[in-house]
């Protein structure tokens, strides 16, 4: 098996953590950490150090503890007595429950208080498209993971639903990771990644047409289609490639 690629250097800490009250500072620091452990940037069974967090965003360990703490309530880190917090790692296998509700969700979009997009949200999507469109000429894994992430923010933001929100994001990162960790272990990563990058393009492709004339249910199904046809290859592949080499 390939071992994972690198993914890049960790992004150094936002200038702006220190701007705003306490919580927002808290919120800022939650949202990096999750985002470094989504990207792999912090490797599943990694220790994270709550002093060395602590001094990189210049802040006690207080708020450092609150955030490691929800990140474990999400099921990103856990903590190990006399070792410290954790990366958690994961498993495809045990993440199809997970995949299933997000496919269920998914549709509810354009369904509970949806919010229909006015022209700054339409020209949020096409720059995202945009931006996807220049992937397809030259695949990138992180790039990719950070622009699937942008998207879900954007599709999130198309309901007002605020408990649908909050599940959707919940779900959403319980699960990015995956794909970075179990495509780049396949014999086929590259294959698998230019694949990938294809079909999310189409995928956006179409959602953005909807997203265009307002039809935000036809957005819930194409989203669904698409979260569970992913799930599918990639498991599938993750079954092929350890059948192969003999880990299954």
């Amino acid at each position: 098996m390939t071992a994972i690629p690198t993914l890049g250097r960790l992004p150094a800490a936002d200038g702006a953590i220190q701007s705003g009250g306490s919580r927002e500072r808290i919120e800022r620091i939650y949202a990096v950490l999750r985002k470094r452990i989504c990207l792999l940037d912090y490797a599943p069974g990694e220790r994270l150090r709550e002093e060395t967090l602590a001094d990189e965003f210049d802040v006690s360990r207080t708020p450092i503890r609150r955030v490691l703490a929800r990140l474990e309530d999400e099921g990103l880190v856990r903590s190990v007595h006399g070792v410290g917090t954790i990366v958690t790692d994961i498993d495809i296998d045990a993440l199809e429950q997970v995949y299933q509700l997000r496919v269920e969700l998914a549709e509810l979009i354009g369904k509970l208080s949806p919010v229909r997009p006015d022209a700054q949200k339409i020209a949020a999507f096409q720059t995202l498209l945009a931006r996807c469109e220049t992937l397809v000429a030259t695949p990138d894994a992180r790039k990719f993971a950070e622009i699937n992430m942008d998207f879900f923010h954007l599709l999130n933001s198309l309901t007002a639903n605020e408990p649908l929100r909050a599940i959707s994001e919940l779900l959403y990162y319980q699960t990015t990771r995956i794909w970075l960790k179990t495509a780049s272990r396949l014999e086929s990563y590259q294959a698998v990644l230019n694949a990938e990058i294809t079909i999310f393009h189409r995928e956006m492709a179409d959602i953005v047409a909807a997203v265009e004339i307002g039809d935000l249910e036809v957005v819930g199904h194409i989203r669904r289609a698409h979260i569970s046809m992913s799930f599918l290859r990639l498991r599938d592949s993750a079954h092929a490639d350890a059948t192969r080499t003999g880990d299954d």
